[in-house]
């Protein structure tokens, strides 16, 4: 029978025994970026700022500023500047209508009702404001309906 002598184990060295394998050594745990992670919470702020602008205002700012359309929150109970005179069952185009308030002299006509979701088709009839013009008044219509699309159309009578 022969003995071995080992030399003794290293102090943080695991004691291993007969028969069973010692665990590979660990590998040192890679840390992350301090500035990784500033970086990741820095950008998920931005984005939840510019969500939450184009949700409740800076969109509307910017929508109200690319499309002019100064009657698009029109309702009853609303006065709109003078418009180009119409007779008959002409048409004309306006690009400077808008709403102001009914004290002011700019009033000329007054919105009796507003209908939402028509055709060009529909609003050229007029038939949708047939409800809100009173017998002997002289009612006008006033839409903003891209062609092929839906839009509104706005029932005036002239302010008196």
């Amino acid at each position: 029978m022969s003995e071995q002598v080992a030399p003794p184990p290293a102090p943080d060295a695991p004691q291993s025994q007969p028969g069973v394998q010692a665990p590979p050594p660990a590998e040192p745990q890679s840390k992350k970026s301090g500035g990784k992670k500033v970086l990741g919470i820095v950008g998920a702020i931005v984005v939840f700022l510019v969500i939450a602008g184009l949700k409740f205002g800076l969109g509307t700012a910017i929508g109200n500023f690319l499309n002019k359309d100064e009657t698009a929150e029109a309702k009853a109970g609303d006065c709109i500047a003078e418009l180009p005179e119409i007779t008959g069952t002409e048409e004309e185009e306006v690009d400077n209508a808008k709403v102001v308030d009914c004290t002011s002299t700019e009033a000329v006509y007054n919105v009796v009702g507003r209908v939402d979701g028509q055709t060009e088709a529909q609003a050229k009839t007029g038939e949708a404001c047939e409800q809100y013009i009173k017998e002997g008044e002289d009612g006008y219509v006033f839409y903003s309906i891209e062609p092929g699309k839906k839009g509104y159309l706005l029932c005036l009578t002239k302010k008196a």
